[in-house]
């Protein structure tokens, strides 16, 4: 039996032959794979060989030989996602994904059911004088859809040629009128140099979505161009690029049903889809192109694809262990982000597996003709210098990344984009900017209370008032209604009379009416002159009353009552509801910060001395940030530990040994630190999330490029010398890791240089610095572990033997497998063909079986031995 074929050992391809005397005559056997201590040697295949050589190969053939069908399938579920990629739902509120146990969320809850949040906006106009900007607030007095505006001489409003009117339209915020209203606004100061502040809308949103599209392109750009410089043929770069468009389109239009996604997640899955799962295209294609070299264009599709569903799938399970990290987020935007990639991921996996092997079989021939020389270098230099500095890289590392820990533990985490700088700055940002520069910045959080008590909301908002942590107060008690009384203060009969300029007698039969309306007729009967009824309480009285005919009034008093009755409406609209009454507290505080937690934690206090026992809120961007810092306290331990746990299992598996995992983690680990260690030395305040979503992405997706040089290595130092082992190992894994890495890197710089968004720009900085930096320390640190460690990684080794089973035959007989055994002689490798003599082999993950022999085979082969003399 003679074998000849090509061992493409990546660097250095050679030719070997050996043959075995079987029966007096040499024989030529159908080998398709043979593996000499775990080097891959490739030959052809015959015709036949695709029957019954073991389950991936029938799936693989059936996926090959049916593509057209997968064309179909993949080509409708495009066609539907180009149309449901607008059903989704965004969602662009950071407190949205607060768990339901939070101040912050109960808090918005409360407020949604109690109270009504008009539309409201800040506008500055500049260069303009004082009297210019009363006449303006005049015009803006006029309009029917401004039912509020603020506007006076002092600093607040009026400061350096620049007015600013606060403005209160008669909508709800989410009501579109409300948006109309402001550009009629806009319309009438068109003449002016005007800036618009309002949380109406989502201007932030479309500006995202403008930004990621830009990103969009650019990270197309780079992939083209990574992908053009390492391919070996040109015609196999539309093959990757339509295997990831067409499983990014189905992954932007499946995100309908999640429902609601967050503005973080459909801002930045895509871009990360890509950088995540390219590997696996890129390894399917170098799988196929080396079936390829001595296979038929489909048999060597279907082998290739074989190989690579198994490989692949436990690629992808590293990646996929980190995300889980991020679902045991309290914080619900971890687990809306971890949902949205993973699926990403699961639909790239089915492009790669059903879609690509039609692909390869349609650019095939394109492929043979287009081939060109690699522009990857070799890289022996790199091995070398591992080798070189194998006892010095390690303890050295290990010292650096102790020093990272201690000084990553210190980043400057912030919870609100107040604090953080970005690049870019969107339109909304540069005016709060403007306005914060001339007129300052305000921090609001609103105090709810039990209703019902005007007295106790006085005292609180009076003591409130008094501390120098708070600006000012608004509240029904203490804002002003006529003439220095305020809302709530109590008028006797006498005194209502005299502020409307009513009738004593009239006013007398109104306040008995009031009494009777509230069941309390003991006032009645021991006399009405010192009763005395809340202001606000008596004026919507007696607008009910007039407006159903019961009492008369003048026009003048009409007008009066009419514009007073719309200013207390939305003052109760606002600050008080069935249940509850809603005060507004300005702090002179920043949003966030350990003095502005403590004070938060105070006014609890303070509250709680008026209504003792009473679920008492604080919602505001102060509280909202100071929930988020309470639940990263727990998130940060928890996705460390979990995504640390998931991918050390994964590894553990792969490479079943327990010293493996651990130095690969700690590599990882290590690279962590270092990467946050940057924020901390530059003092750079930096998005908590940002932190919680990459250190998952580089602990499940950077460490793949550990294990691809863990992986070859392992494989060859039992083979030759650890020199030439990590020599020949870098040559082999730089080419993946530049790949896959350099586009990572990409995507994430171009992010954090492009996104306005404080959360997504920091996920972009950290994820493009982070991978640089593992990128660095697997090609010139991890070598140097690796030679150091390989002792302890075996003698942790647990994988077990199978036990052989010795089977017999003669005959013709087909061999499937890794075996060992004599066939006339000895043989040891994996063996996909037929022996005709006599065989006693140890079959491992395989089988033999007798078959017919009617000397087809032996022509066939005949025939191949005659093509392969030629």
């Amino acid at each position: 039996m003679i074998y000849r074929g090509e061992l493409p050992c990546r660097a250095v391809p050679f030719v070997i032959e050996f043959s075995i005397v079987t029966q007096g005559f040499f024989y030529r056997t159908a080998v398709n794979i043979v593996t000499f201590k775990g080097v891959e040697a490739m030959a052809e295949k015959p015709e036949n060989a695709k029957e019954g050589n073991g389950f991936m190969i029938k799936v693989a053939t059936f996926i090959v030989d049916r593509r057209n069908l997968f064309f179909l399938l993949f080509g409708i579920a495009i066609i539907f996602s180009l149309v449901s990629m607008n059903w989704v739902n965004v969602e662009n509120a950071m407190s949205a994904y607060l768990p339901g146990t939070t101040e912050t969320r109960q808090g918005l809850d409360r407020m949604e059911e109690q109270f009504i949040t008009y539309g409201t906006a800040k506008v500055m106009v500049t260069n303009i004088s004082y009297d210019e900007a009363l006449k303006i607030s005049e015009k803006l007095e006029k309009l029917d859809t401004v039912i509020m505006l603020s506007f006076d001489n002092t600093t607040e409003h009026y400061h350096n040629f620049s007015a600013l009117f606060d403005l209160t339209f008669g909508y709800e915020e989410t009501d579109e009128r409300a948006l109309e209203a402001l550009e009629e606004v806009k319309e009438m100061l068109s003449d002016y140099d005007i800036y618009v502040s309002t949380s109406m809308g989502d201007a932030s949103a479309e500006q995202i979505a403008s930004e990621m599209q830009v990103i969009s392109v650019l990270v197309a750009v780079v992939v083209v161009s990574v992908l053009l410089f390492t391919s070996q043929t040109w015609a196999e770069v539309p093959v990757l690029l339509l295997t990831f468009i067409s499983a990014a389109l189905i992954t932007k239009g499946t995100n309908f049903l999640m429902g609601t996604i967050s503005f973080v997640s459909n801002s930045v899955t895509i871009v990360l889809q890509l950088a995540l799962s390219i590997d696996y295209a890129v390894i399917f294609c170098n799988r196929y192109k080396e079936e390829h070299q001595k296979l038929p264009i489909r048999e060597a599709d279907i082998v290739a694809l074989s190989k690579a569903i198994p490989e692949i799938s436990s690629s992808s399970l590293t990646t996929v262990g980190g995300l889980i990290a991020m679902m045991f987020m309290q914080f619900g935007i971890g687990s809306d982000m971890a949902l949205c990639l993973i699926r990403a991921i699961l639909l790239s996996l089915l492009g790669v597996f059903l879609l690509m092997p039609g692909l390869l079989m349609l650019f095939g021939n394109a492929m043979d003709k287009t081939v060109h020389k690699s522009f990857i270098p070799q890289i022996p230099f790199v091995g070398k210098f591992a080798y070189m500095t194998r006892h010095v890289m390690p303890p050295l590392f290990l010292l650096v990344i102790i020093a990272a820990y201690v000084v990553s533990s210190h980043c400057p985490y912030v919870y609100g984009y107040s604090m953080i700088e970005t690049p870019v700055q969107s339109d909304a940002m540069v005016v709060d900017e403007m306005i914060e520069e001339s007129f300052g910045s305000s921090n609001m959080v609103a105090l709810t209370v039990p209703a019902g008590n005007y007295e106790k909301e006085k005292k609180l908002l009076r003591e409130l008032d008094a501390m120098e942590e708070v600006d000012y107060t608004m509240g029904l008690a203490n804002t002003e209604a006529m003439d220095g009384y305020m809302l709530t203060d109590k008028l006797t009969i006498r005194d209502f009379s005299e502020l409307l300029e009513m009738d004593y007698e009239i006013v007398e039969l109104l306040y008995m009416a009031y009494a009777v309306n509230d069941e309390n007729y003991a006032k009645i009967v021991n006399g009405l002159s010192s009763y005395s009824v809340p202001l606000i309480d008596m004026f919507m009285f007696l607008y009910d009353e007039v407006d159903e005919g019961y009492v008369t009034l003048e026009d003048d008093l009409m007008d009066t009552l009419e514009e007073a009755h719309t200013k207390m409406q939305i003052a109760l609209d606002q600050l008080q509801g069935e249940e509850y009454s809603r005060m507004l507290v300005y702090l002179t505080l920043p949003e966030e910060g350990e003095e502005t937690f403590a004070f938060l934690e105070k006014m609890h206090e303070v509250a709680n001395k008026y209504y003792e026992d009473a679920n008492i809120l604080i919602p505001g961007e102060a509280t909202s940030q100071y929930d988020l810092y309470k639940t990263f306290q727990k998130d940060n331990k928890v996705v460390n530990v979990v995504s640390i746990l998931a991918v050390l299992v994964v590894l553990l598996f792969t490479f079943m040994s327990a010293g493996m995992p651990v130095l690969l983690i700690m590599v990882i680990q290590g690279v962590i630190w270092i990467n946050f260690s940057f924020p901390a030395l530059q003092e750079k305040n930096l998005f908590f999330m940002s932190y919680l979503i990459v250190s998952s992405i580089q602990m499940g997706a950077n460490i793949d490029y550990a294990i691809v040089i863990s992986g070859r290595f392992m494989e060859l130092k039992d083979k030759m010398s650890k020199k030439d082992a990590i020599i020949e190992t870098m040559n082999f894994a730089f080419p993946t890791i530049v790949t896959s890495g350099s586009m990572l890197a990409l995507a994430g710089i171009f992010i954090g240089k492009m996104s306005s968004d404080g959360a997504i720009c920091g996920i972009g900085q950290c994820l493009g610095r982070g991978t640089i930096i593992s990128i660095i320390m697997v090609m010139f640190v991890l070598p140097q572990i690796l030679l150091l460690g390989e002792k302890v990684i075996d003698k942790t080794s647990f994988a077990v033997s199978i036990p052989l089973k010795l089977e017999r035959g003669s005959g013709l007989m087909r061999v499937d497998g890794i075996v060992q055994g004599q066939i006339n002689g000895t043989i040891i490798g994996e063996v996909h063909g037929l022996v005709r003599g006599e065989a006693s082999l140890f079959v491992n993950m395989g089988k033999m079986e007798q078959v017919e022999d009617d000397g087809s085979d032996l022509k066939l082969l005949q025939q191949k031995e005659e093509q392969g003399n030629e």
